[in-house]
């Protein structure tokens, strides 16, 4: 008898039908973050549901997690809704909550892709390949980050509290254990990078994410070209003010295939 045990990825992006016509999940202890579970796995359950839902049309294009409030330790309702159905794409709301209150709000576009021109005017970073660089054990008790396999290339999370000139970090990057990446899995991973501030000022401090907008450049058949390899993780910031920065990132295919990029607003405290 063989026992298939589910990745622990899509324990934690699993998804049962609720009473309200919606969904309902179950945080695990695997992806907590310092407080509450890690945002990139809440923007995952989220193309999941939608992805789930018998109204669905296409495959993710853009997606907009705005985060209220840490979700609790639990059960999560996901409610989703399509609002319009073009002829390519369709417009979706989602909301995450919990006994107390909504925690997640977010946006998301679907569509359907047709063959166009296209080109890529960003460069891939030019960096060692992963398997000439050293595999990178995350300090501090940060459960999500076990889940990935990480190796830097520039920008590792600061452990000498020297302050840096830059806020970029480029990594190889893939879960752990490996799993072929899809579009939930390509979601989390735009949220993979611990907060710029961090580097800047050479240590951790309070600090969280309050709006992520992905936008996905390829279909599913491009993606599951990538299969169970690393990617390549980017992301810098433009301006640290008032307590708010920026991130921008990409994620390459090993290929140079670029598979996204994405936009985020953060919170400090200094």
């Amino acid at each position: 008898m063989t026992t298939t045990t589910a990745h622990p990825f899509d324990t934690a992006i699993s998804l049962s039908d609720n009473t309200n016509g919606g969904y309902v999940g179950q945080t695990t202890p695997e992806y907590a973050n310092m407080v509450g579970p890690f945002g990139g796995v809440t923007a995952a359950a989220i193309v999941r549901a939608i992805e789930r839902h018998p109204d669905r049309t296409g495959e993710p294009i853009a997606l907009t997690v705005n985060y209220l409030a840490p979700v609790s330790d639990g059960a999560f309702d996901v409610a989703v809704r399509a609002v319009r159905t073009n002829r390519t794409n369709q417009h979706w709301i989602a909301e995450v909550s919990q006994d107390r209150g909504i925690t997640t709000t977010a946006t998301a576009v679907f569509g359907v892709r047709r063959d166009a021109w296209s080109d890529t005017e960003l460069t891939m970073p030019d960096v060692p390949d992963p398997e000439s660089t050293s595999h990178t054990t995350v300090p501090g008790p940060v459960p999500w980050m076990r889940n990935y396999d990480m190796h830097y290339v520039e920008g590792a999370v600061p452990t000498d509290a020297a302050e840096s000139a830059s806020s970029t970090t480029t990594l190889w990057v893939r879960q752990r254990p490996a799993r072929t990446l899809d579009f939930p899995a390509l979601s989390a991973l735009t949220d993979v990078f611990y907060p710029r501030v961090f580097l800047r000022r050479g240590r951790m401090l309070p600090a969280g994410t309050i709006s992520l907008t992905t936008y996905f450049h390829v279909d599913g058949a491009e993606l599951a070209e990538q299969g169970t390899d690393y990617v390549l993780a980017s992301a810098h910031a433009q301006r640290f003010a008032r307590g708010y920065f920026d991130q921008t990132a990409q994620i390459w295919g090993r290929s140079g295939t670029l598979l996204a990029t994405s936009h985020q607003i953060v919170y400090y405290k200094d």
